[in-house]
């Protein structure tokens, strides 16, 4: 009779797993926790969301008591455009046979990966982000206008795609590199190569052997919910607020002759999103079912909209003249309206701790954690924040 109810139970159990819709292994016992990967290499690619993910870095990093690679001195970068190479790394003395590791590295720099070895551990998770290019570039346009010479002379983007070689010249100097390519320039290669099959071949391979995962900002939060996956996070590490992002006035929309223009002008970097748009989606179906994609998304959302509502007077982002705290307004690049947040009052001091990190921008953002891991040195120089 002991087995025969034993039975039932079990039954029972099967069958309000079924009418509940409970995912039956989370009934199961876990097995002991792995901790949480701690030793990551952001590749920081430009117009991509990736201040975003920055802000997810630093704040991760602050909170586990984790050191991060800073840019040396009164430097905003890591060496950028230029590759990257280990002295432009503060604290980290120029001493060939001195082994110096870093947990987390996620400022700008062009790929360099024998140099990046020399300062990350070799367990390193190595990961980046790319961006449909039509719209990467034309928020690189608007960014860049007044800095990027292949910009300065075009009215509209439409205009410089009609006939890109009378304002782009590949020699004039580094910051052309904004204008074609720059996803492709910023993993390290020619940005003016030619499209040739066999040579962008051996260089995807390349990305797929030096990285883990490629994320992809036209699909932000499933990138968030693989990405908290691989690191094994907990979710509120990564939820964020939307930063550097631009007022919709300052956003254009490309003529589909202009949309087809960058596929050909930029047509490495379209074979690079192309390419990991397509082994994003592999990895995160191979790893959820669409049951459980659509279920750690609402959480996802979920959680972001209980933060903002707990640390944001309004949601909605402002223009730079409407945010109350310095601290706050964000670096505006060239012909951007870039928007930033108020914070509100009734604030207590270990929210009001929380709100600001996930509110700040990412100069204010690369200060704040060198003075906390330099105490001693003198404090980056932000002269944006002095007007």
């Amino acid at each position: 009779s002991f087995q025969v109810a034993l039975w039932f139970l079990v039954l029972a159990v099967f069958l309000l797993v079924g009418f509940l819709h409970v995912d039956f292994r989370l009934l199961i016992p876990d097995k002991v926790q792995e901790p949480p990967v701690t030793n990551i290499m952001f590749l920081k690619t430009h117009k991509t969301a990736s201040s975003t993910i920055l802000n997810i870095l630093y704040r991760f990093s602050e909170s586990h008591n984790l050191s991060t690679e800073l840019p040396e001195g009164s430097r905003v970068h890591l060496g950028y455009p230029w590759f990257f190479v280990t002295r432009y790394v503060e604290g980290l003395k120029q001493d060939a046979h001195l082994q110096h590791h870093f947990n987390i590295m996620c400022n700008h720099l062009r790929f360099n990966y024998p140099e990046v070895q020399k300062v990350m551990p070799r367990d390193t998770f190595y990961f980046s982000i790319l961006r449909n290019p039509v719209f990467q570039l034309e928020s690189s346009f608007i960014y860049y206008k007044d800095y990027a010479p292949a910009f300065q002379r075009a009215k509209s983007l439409d205009e410089f795609l009609a006939d890109p070689w009378k304002y782009y010249n590949a020699s004039v100097s580094l910051k052309n590199v904004y204008a074609k390519n720059n996803m492709w320039f910023d993993f390290g290669f020619d940005n003016n190569a030619p499209a040739d099959m066999d040579y962008v071949r051996k260089h995807l391979a390349e990305v797929e052997q030096r990285f883990h995962l490629v994320l992809i900002a036209d699909y932000f939060d499933e990138s968030m919910v693989l990405l908290r996956r691989r690191l094994r996070w907990q979710l509120d590490d990564v939820v964020s607020f939307k930063l550097n992002v631009r007022s919709q006035s300052t956003v254009s929309h490309l003529t589909p002759e202009s949309q087809e223009r960058v596929q050909h002008w930029c047509a490495l970097d379209w074979q690079l999103y192309q390419h990991f748009n397509r082994t994003f989606w592999t990895q995160l179906h191979a790893e959820l079912s669409p049951r459980q994609l659509t279920e750690e998304l609402e959480q996802l959302r979920e959680r972001q909209r209980e933060l903002m509502a707990l640390c944001l007077q309004d949601p909605e982002p402002k223009n730079l003249t409407h945010i109350d705290d310095r601290n706050l307004r964000p670096y505006q690049g060239g012909k951007a309206n870039i928007l930033g947040y108020n914070l509100r009052h009734d604030l207590d001091t270990t929210t009001l701790h929380i709100c600001q990190r996930m509110a700040m921008p990412e100069l204010q953002h690369m200060a704040h954690m060198y003075s906390l891991q330099f105490p001693d040195k003198t404090p980056k120089d932000i002269p944006f924040m002095k007007k």
